[in-house]
């Protein structure tokens, strides 16, 4: 009975564990986080942000945060009447949950400096047939494949766990 109710448990997470997956997750700025005297202009055009996304902005909270805001406000980099506050600790993610255009600033002045982020989400890329054998050679990699990485990560290593656990309980 005990063995039924953790391998219930398992595929429960395994279940979560997909559903979470099938969405990306992009650190802000890359290996430089959220900080002064990065390009976000620069990153986010290397980036492709997609419905169901996260934003994960990393940064020292004792001097940093991360404000959402309107065009106007990010073009002007003004902290008032901001339309959210997303810091809640340094290690912080935002849910991309509207194709739109999404705007992020710093305030405390930083703003200036080039903490500020504007982005525009759209809506997943519908899956495309196959290409024909003639259409090979000009075949370009899938524009998602972030998307495709952590859902075959995250299934494998449920189905190793899953397996060791089973091998621990038997013996």
């Amino acid at each position: 009975m005990r063995f039924d109710l953790l391998i219930m448990i398992r595929l429960m997470m395994l279940l979560g564990l997909i559903e979470c997956a099938t969405s990306g997750l992009d650190k802000v700025g890359g290996k430089h986080g959220w900080d002064q005297n990065v390009n976000y202009t620069d990153w986010a055009s290397h980036q492709h942000f997609y419905l169901g996304d996260w934003l994960y902005f990393v940064f020292d909270k004792h001097y940093y945060n991360v404000l959402e805001v309107n065009q106007t406000n990010y073009e002007q980099c003004i902290d008032r009447d901001f339309i959210s506050n997303i810091t809640r600790g340094g290690r912080d993610v935002f849910h991309l949950t509207q194709a739109r255009p999404y705007y992020f600033i710093s305030s405390g002045g930083y703003c200036f400096h080039g903490m500020k982020l504007a982005i525009n989400v759209e809506e997943p890329l519908p899956a495309s047939p196959a290409p024909s054998s003639s259409d090979k050679t000009n075949a370009s990699p899938p524009q998602m494949i972030k998307h495709l990485i952590t859902p075959v990560f995250a299934i494998s290593s449920t189905l190793v766990w899953t397996f060791l656990f089973a091998q621990a309980t038997l013996s």
